[in-house]
């Protein structure tokens, strides 16, 4: 059950992939159809189970524990021994072919900034495409903070890496503060520590609606 939306809202955090491009989670999906196997099983096996933080390769990665080539090497090994072709590679392909903006995202950020609202990036990335996702928005002129997990060293659903960017937005409140993400267990880490969360689906306008509602709410126009 969603926490309560506030009236009074202070801050909101976006993830990246899949709020503002497309899931790399739809393109897990994608290229499990290809390969005729069950989605779940390819996605933990690339990805590792997205609902903790392990030491997974995927999960080193983004913590900026290793090199892309290196967790790929890794990664290919468990998909062999689990008998499927997990290469990562072939989801990020997928994933980069389908990179177009989000432009009622990047709107509704503004909206939101324009109004008093502290804002901030927090996206579990990998350095090897720090440039690339980086150069694909204005981010001085939407978010206050930016806060890449393959740079701190945490990663979602680690409750310290929303505890660190409450704290790098001047100590807001974590109940005066929205969170939106692709991820349902991101979601639900954050909502522990009293953020109010909104699941972003492959079509981002359930979760527009919503943010449109909380917009209203807190009285910003």
């Amino acid at each position: 059950m969603p926490l309560p939306v506030p009236s009074n809202l202070d801050a909101a955090l976006f993830d990246f992939g899949g709020v503002f491009i497309a899931s790399p989670f739809e393109a897990a999906e994608r290229v499990s159809d290809e390969l005729g196997t069950d989605p779940m099983h390819l996605l933990e096996v690339v990805f590792g189970p997205y609902h903790d933080d392990t030491d997974h390769p995927w999960h080193r990665l983004e913590r900026g524990e290793m090199a892309l080539e290196d967790a790929r090497t890794e990664i290919l090994a468990l998909g062999k021994a689990a008998g499927i072709d997990a290469d990562p590679y072939r989801v990020l392909g997928l994933l980069a072919g389908n990179a177009a903006i989000r432009e009622t995202m990047v709107e509704r950020v503004r909206t939101l900034r324009s109004g008093g609202v502290r804002t901030a990036l927090v996206t579990n990335n990998i350095r090897e495409f720090r440039e690339g996702w980086q150069g694909m928005l204005p981010f001085d002129e939407l978010f206050d903070v930016l806060v890449d997990s393959s740079e701190l060293g945490i990663r979602k659903p680690n409750p310290k890496i929303f505890e660190h960017t409450l704290l790098a937005l001047g100590g807001v409140s974590p109940g005066k503060t929205i969170f939106l993400d692709d991820y349902a267990g991101n979601i639900s880490a954050a909502e522990k520590l009293g953020i109010h969360g909104i699941l972003v689906g492959y079509d981002p306008a359930a979760a527009i609606e919503v943010l449109d509602d909380v917009i209203a709410t807190a009285g910003i126009c």
